[in-house]
């Protein structure tokens, strides 16, 4: 099966839903990237669907966008 991905980029609401996800989702099923730091991952978390971080793109593509801590453009 293939892992869910959450993209953050470090502000406060995004590593208290990182903490979140890692308690409800086994952390060797989700993987997370840190868009503040991996700018590479920016464009493929883009063409995934996410808007905003965090987000969490779930295995069958869907994205989930929790609360908002930065808008994508702002992470390019």
């Amino acid at each position: 099966m293939a892992k869910a991905i959450f993209y953050h980029a470090g502000c406060p609401v995004c590593v208290s839903a990182e903490k979140d996800i890692l308690n409800i989702i086994p952390e060797n099923q989700v993987e997370v990237i840190h868009l503040g730091t991996d700018k590479t991952k920016v464009k493929d978390a883009e063409s995934s669907g996410v808007k905003s971080v965090p987000a969490l793109v779930l295995s069958n593509g869907n994205v989930l966008h929790i609360n908002f801590g930065a808008s994508i453009d702002d992470l390019k």
